[in-house]
């Protein structure tokens, strides 16, 4: 068995590792950290929860000097404000045995407690290219010193188009500088970077090169705008936890509002919430106090959850690539996955061109949730309901899908009726329906 201290890593590190249960190194960690170590630039395909944090964080643990105030000696970027947060969380354990200082940095939070951070000197700094050219900028630190940089998920950066504030970040560091490059896939404005900025790296593929389709089932069901969100609903009821995807924040939060009138535990996430309400967000989908996620295409690239069972695109996503990067939130680590699509009459096209981009041949039909795998989802509980003891149970998991399976927009689905060609009749149960609230406008897809 090949352990931490086998690849170069100090054993004061390696009992901090196994004091956290992590005792044995996953293959990118095997593959990287020796060449690291060795002072190497590093060129690596990995997949999100390959362990890719440790790989590059180990090594900068053990190679950043000491920090002066205002000058970070080792830099991690990364796309997102949850990515950020969670490569801090975990490297900050590590970092605090040896004496080392970590900070993030990053937008949607105030600037006064991070200059107070940077003034007094951190040597391993996360941040989000934008926040960092700010902070720069405003003259809040320098990056003359740093001498280890990594982009981790540097596809998703260029995707948001950090590109060239990432160019203008790494010419602001030093010279004769270490680059360690993590990335799910090597399209060509990341190879740009890795031609432009990387000597002689030592490269490394870990798992496939794209997301593989084939260990999802995808469903393209056609329906009208009424009962979509009772549908989909029904299909994470029934599949357990899952990701439901909008193309708006204004998307998320309506189809937020319809969700909470259907007895299902959701959270919420999109780049107009703020920091404390995102972290909220996360903290309750990953410790499963919520089964449902209803997120953006930009907000969801900060999570990182092994056991989602179902992707629902409740809005299509741009191109066959977005398609792939939001399926690829399940079916991770071995397992399969479902991924559904709620396609309008008026998305057909869309969807026939995403299908040939993706490699995928699949036809529209009408919903057919009994098809579906059902997956139980043991809700844990909150941490207000700690204190309520037996009063706050809630219904099991399975009481809850019988009650669904029983409602009539199961019923309507089940008779093959996907109320296309029905109309609500009377003024009255359309108020009812929405009381309290303005008339339902459009849907805008």
């Amino acid at each position: 068995m090949v352990r931490f201290t086998d690849l170069g890593v100090e054993p004061t590190l390696a009992d901090v590792l196994c004091d956290g249960g992590i005792e044995e190194p996953f293959e990118v960690q095997t593959r990287t950290i020796p060449g690291a170590l060795e002072g190497r630039d590093v060129c690596c395909r990995a997949p999100t929860g390959s362990g890719k944090t440790l790989a590059f964080g180990i090594p900068l643990v053990l190679m950043s000097p000491k920090a002066e105030p205002k000058r970070p000696t080792s830099l991690i970027l990364t796309p997102t404000r949850e990515l950020a947060e969670q490569i801090r969380g975990v490297l900050r354990p590590l970092a605090d045995s040896i004496g080392l200082r970590t900070a993030s940095v990053y937008g949607g939070t105030p600037y006064k407690g991070q200059y107070r951070r940077l003034n007094k000197g951190v040597e391993i700094l996360v941040a989000c290219p934008g926040r960092l050219i700010d902070l720069l900028e405003k003259g809040a630190l320098r990056l003359d010193d740093v001498g280890i940089v990594v982009l981790d998920e540097a596809d998703r950066m260029a995707d948001m188009g950090f590109m060239q504030p990432v160019r203008s970040i790494l010419d602001k560091c030093k010279q004769d500088r270490q680059t360690i490059l993590f990335s799910a896939t090597l399209d060509e404005e990341v190879s740009e970077i890795v031609e432009s900025y990387q000597h002689d790296p030592l490269r490394v593929g870990i798992g496939p090169e794209e997301v593989s389709m084939d260990s999802m089932q995808h469903y393209f069901w056609k329906i009208n705008s009424r009962g979509k969100a009772e549908l989909a609903s029904y299909i994470a009821e029934k599949c357990g936890r899952s990701i439901i995807f909008c193309r708006t924040r204004a998307g998320v939060n309506r189809l937020g509002d319809e969700m909470s009138e259907m007895d299902l535990s959701f959270t919420t996430l999109h780049g107009g919430m703020k920091q404390k309400q995102r972290d909220r967000s996360m903290h309750k989908f990953n410790a499963g106090q919520a089964r449902v996620m209803i997120a953006t295409d930009v907000a969801s690239r900060g999570i990182d959850v092994d056991d989602v069972n179902c992707v629902i695109h409740f809005d299509p996503p741009d191109d066959g690539k977005a398609y792939k990067h939001r399926s690829g939130r399940t079916a991770r680590a071995g397992s399969t996955g479902t991924v559904v699509s709620l396609v309008l009459r008026s998305q057909n096209r869309q969807y026939k061109r995403i299908q040939e981009e993706v490699g995928i041949r699949c036809k529209m039909t009408e919903p057919e949730p009994e098809a579906l795998e059902e997956r139980e989802f043991v809700r844990a509980p909150s941490e207000k309901a700690k204190f309520h003891g037996k009063a706050r149970k809630g219904q099991s998991n399975k009481k809850r899908a019988r009650r669904s399976r029983k409602s009539s927009t199961y019923r309507s689905f089940k008779q093959g009726s996907n109320r296309r060609n029905g109309r609500r009749k009377g003024r009255g149960k359309r108020n009812n329906r929405s009381r309290g609230g303005p008339k339902r406008a459009k849907p805008r897809n």
